[in-house]
């Protein structure tokens, strides 16, 4: 897990307006480019995940899914692929989930909504996707 990327603008202007979407909410979000890879994520979602974005620095969906260690409501594994991020890239539809996960610190389980929608360019190309997450309260 390097911090080799950290500040690294995405490459595309979906995902810079996506990005600059994010930084100014405080709805928490995070950023998959079409690489794969977690290129940003908000103050709102540092709050909730318990790790700041400048020490994670880019890394991997994959690798970030396993630090969440993402949960079904009864307690079943999630496979990534399954996860509303891993729909939304893979088979690059809209996709929505309540599930349970471990914030990033691997302290606190929690129970999360979790939108993800593709990100695609003019031409039909996808950028990569964006998520929005909340805390359940209920």
């Amino acid at each position: 897990m390097s911090n080799d990327h950290v500040g690294t603008a995405p490459r595309s202007l979906p995902l810079i307006l996506a990005r600059e979407l994010a930084a100014n909410l405080a709805t928490p979000m995070f950023l998959i480019d079409a690489d794969g890879l977690v290129v940003f994520y908000n103050e709102a979602a540092e709050l909730m995940l318990g790790k700041q974005y400048s020490e994670m620095g880019t890394i991997g969906a994959n690798d970030f899914g396993d630090m969440l260690k993402l949960e079904d409501l009864d307690g079943t594994p999630l496979r990534k692929r399954d996860s509303p991020s891993g729909v939304a890239f893979l088979l690059r539809e809209p996709a929505h989930r309540r599930l349970v996960a471990t914030t990033l610190g691997g302290n606190r389980r929690a129970t999360f909504e979790v939108t993800a929608y593709p990100l695609f360019g003019r031409t039909g190309d996808m950028h990569g996707v964006l998520t929005v997450f909340w805390e359940a309260t209920s």
